[in-house]
């Protein structure tokens, strides 16, 4: 039997005070816990952006970064970083750099549902093809990452609000 995912709880101060299944902890009142993003870049420059699966509890179905996870208790966030690059999409990183290492955002989503998290975002490269996980990913493209600058800009609500706010400062 596999055990549930566990996520880390984190205090105001961003430091850890427990942990808590997963399952159970993205719903109204979501308390503040670990998570990370990631942008993932091909040889050509192109980010990855994914459409989030359908049957994802958060944001259904709104294109995002490449792919997010939250690190495992006592799991490094390169370890757990990797460990969803391989599981959501199928492919190893390289050159896997922490961008953004102070993000933490709140967000509700139009059902109610709460993401309160301190999300550091990361940036790596990829030479491998992508075969997403179906329960993960819908769709997904390379894109030119001004060309997605333009689109945030020009339809906020098509992706998810954790994308909104990192692509500018990436």
């Amino acid at each position: 039997m596999t055990e549930p995912e566990q996520v880390v709880l984190l205090g105001d101060d961003g430091e850890p005070i427990g942990v808590a299944d997963k399952a159970t902890v993205h719903g109204t009142n979501t308390p503040l816990h670990l998570a990370f993003s990631c942008h993932v870049y091909d040889g050509d420059g192109r980010v990855l952006v994914t459409r989030r699966a359908l049957t994802k509890r958060t944001w259904p179905g709104v294109w995002t970064n490449s792919f997010c996870g939250h690190p495992a208790p006592d799991e490094t966030m390169t370890d757990a970083v990797a460990r969803r690059a391989e599981r959501e999409l199928g492919i190893r990183l390289n050159d896997l750099t922490e961008a953004l290492p102070d993000f933490r955002y709140r967000a509700v989503d139009a059902s109610g549902i709460v993401e309160n998290e301190v999300c550091p975002v990361f940036t790596a490269t990829t030479t491998d093809a992508v075969t997403p996980a179906a329960d993960e990913v819908a769709e997904w493209r390379w894109v030119d990452p001004r060309a997605l600058l333009e689109a945030l800009e020009a339809a906020p609500w098509a992706f998810s609000p954790w994308l909104t706010l990192q692509l500018p400062q990436l």
